[in-house]
């Protein structure tokens, strides 16, 4: 398995933290996780994952940053 996609978008002015983890997720190979982490939490990338079929997990950070962990759903039996 490739290494997780990492993507430091923290301290950026928007759209440059989504247009860099879009481009991300773009490029990934099939089941390559992407690691982003942005000083704020993205709430509207939340829905845009959501359209795109994909799973994201957020943690705050002791900086006070967020780490998104973006990667495909386990597949349902």
């Amino acid at each position: 398995m490739k290494p997780d996609i990492v993507v430091d978008v923290r301290w950026l002015m928007p759209p440059e933290p989504m247009e860099k983890v879009l481009e991300a997720l773009d490029r990934r190979a099939p089941g390559q996780k992407v690691r982003m982490m942005i000083h704020r939490e993205p709430f509207p990338l939340y829905s845009i994952l959501n359209q795109m079929g994909l799973a994201y997990k957020t943690q705050l950070q002791p900086d006070g940053c967020f780490e998104i962990l973006i990667f495909d759903p386990p597949e349902q039996t």
